[in-house]
């Protein structure tokens, strides 16, 4: 394990609250004919395979890539660079999203999405941070971060790097990270 990075939530706590979250999803959709997963890449790709795993009914995988940050910080600004590849007119939709940090970025996949009328649009997340610039409603949330800091593994990376870590961690000293 790398000394300059602080685990922050381990394997085991993840894929704990992964189980319970799958749960919830389950039976909040136990009438559903079919569930479409938007993942959206490349740093939930990781959550939304193991969340799939644990999903209990039919489901369709679909992609969306988006870019809002420039090193450390966010752009304020959304491009989508690989969008949706069959219609969700009519369907429930669940997006799928690593972290909620300023909400810009969800806010404006959530609008895209919801113009493309689906029968329903919830979202999970499996991290949020408690500063967010606009409000986003989450309806599913893995964990909360109570303090601000810059996060990677578990999908999410650096300058891509540090997606393939098991672990969500943090720089312990910004100014030290690669």
């Amino acid at each position: 394990m790398d000394p300059n990075i602080e685990v922050v939530f381990d394997a085991d706590a993840i894929a704990a609250r992964i189980k319970s979250l799958a749960d919830i999803i389950n039976q909040d959709y136990a009438d559903t004919r079919e569930l479409v997963l938007v993942c959206i890449l490349k740093g939930a790709a990781i959550f939304a395979a193991d969340l799939l795993r644990k999903i209990r009914i039919p489901c369709r995988l679909e992609f969306m890539a988006v870019s809002s940050y420039e090193d450390f910080a966010s752009s304020n600004t959304v491009q989508i660079l690989l969008d949706l590849k069959h219609d969700i007119a009519g369907t429930d939709v669940l997006l799928v999203e690593d972290i909620l940090d300023t909400g810009l970025t969800l806010k404006k996949i959530h609008e895209m999405l919801k113009n493309r009328s689906p029968k329903s649009l919830k979202t999970v997340c499996l991290l949020k941070k408690h500063n967010q610039k606009i409000c986003v409603n989450i309806e599913y949330v893995g964990f909360e971060l109570h303090r601000d800091m810059f996060v990677i593994g578990y999908g999410m990376d650096y300058a891509e790097r540090y997606r393939e870590l098991d672990y969500i961690g943090a720089f312990r000293n910004i100014e030290q990270s690669p």
